[in-house]
């Protein structure tokens, strides 16, 4: 954490990549609500590597008004970094989280506060209505996270939504490997009754272009199959990345053998011989997938997952 003076009530963190047509929109509307609200806050701006001129006109914004700051990352190194490093410099009791794109409305951000007033520790907007297209977007969205909702248990049906209101004390400290920010509250080990959501406006991009392809979806169903054994044990090990790639090379070759065996049978015997070689192949890539995350979840832990260049 940086900064002097007295610590804000209140923190808006904005992870920016090639946003130049938005941040100073997106900061005017931002600048209006935190006024509204009373509460003393400050927005923070974490510049992810951007490589045209959002960096120029967040430090014209951080000229003129003392409430910006900026966190510029010595690199791009992703979304879930971005906002590993906004919570890393956050100031405020609160702190709230949307994307840099202008989709998320700040008009909503008072009644994720007035909901998180009530007793809980994580609001997390929900999207009714989505400004993308269906079959591309949000149909895989939709499945997504129903599967993550039903895998962690935590009653969060809009992962992708990056406007969140947090507690402070539960994201101090995060450092979340590349795509785990999709996982977020979960991610964080949050209890589940503590957890809730409120429904907000989805609004068309401001301008530029989205950072977000159709590959979004395998990455989002690979790194899935790993989040109930993460969320569950805690804090994962490197010596359990290790077993479970152990276990999935082992598992791996026997499929393979079974395979070539099944060559040697008699039809009636080969059929399943083939289908227990698929069994044990699939298997294979299953923990392999597992040990991955365990894996960037270790590294992440002790390494990190970003590197500030400054601060303004």
């Amino acid at each position: 954490m940086s900064g002097g003076g007295p610590a804000p009530a209140l923190s808006l963190v904005v992870p920016v990549y090639d946003e130049e047509e938005n941040v100073a929109p997106l900061h005017a509307e931002l600048a209006r609500i935190a006024c509204d609200l009373g509460r003393p806050y400050e927005i923070l701006f974490v510049n992810d590597g951007s490589g045209d001129g959002t960096l120029a006109r967040l430090e014209l914004l951080a000229a003129a008004d003392p409430h910006v700051r900026i966190v510029d990352l010595d690199g791009n190194f992703g979304e879930a970094a971005a906002l590993s490093a906004g919570f890393a410099h956050a100031r405020g009791a609160v702190v709230v989280t949307l994307d840099g794109d202008g989709q998320n409305d700040p008009a909503d951000i008072p009644r994720l506060l007035a909901r998180l007033d009530e007793g809980v520790d994580v609001v997390s907007g929900r999207r009714l209505e989505r400004r993308e297209a269906f079959v591309s977007r949000v149909l895989p969205s939709r499945i997504a996270n129903w599967l993550i909702a039903r895998a962690t248990g935590v009653p969060v049906y809009d992962c992708g939504c990056g406007l969140k209101a947090y507690r402070r004390e539960l994201v101090v400290g995060a450092q979340l490997p590349r795509g785990m920010n999709r996982f977020l509250p979960a991610i964080l080990g949050v209890d589940p009754s503590r957890v809730a959501e409120v429904a907000v406006r989805d609004r068309p991009r401001g301008g530029g272009r989205s950072h977000y392809g159709l590959e979004r979806i395998f990455i989002v169903c690979r790194d899935l199959v790993a989040l109930p054994l993460l969320v569950r044990r805690g804090a994962p090990t490197r010596a359990l990345a290790r077993r479970l790639a152990t276990a999935g090379a082992v598992l791996a070759a026997a499929g393979v053998v079974v395979a070539i065996a099944a060559a040697l049978l008699r039809p009636q015997a080969r059929a399943f011989a083939l289908a227990g070689a698929l069994g044990a192949l699939l298997t294979a890539a299953l923990g392999r997938a597992v040990g991955h995350n365990v894996g960037r979840f270790v590294t992440a832990r002790e390494d990190g997952v970003f590197r500030v260049r400054r601060v303004v």
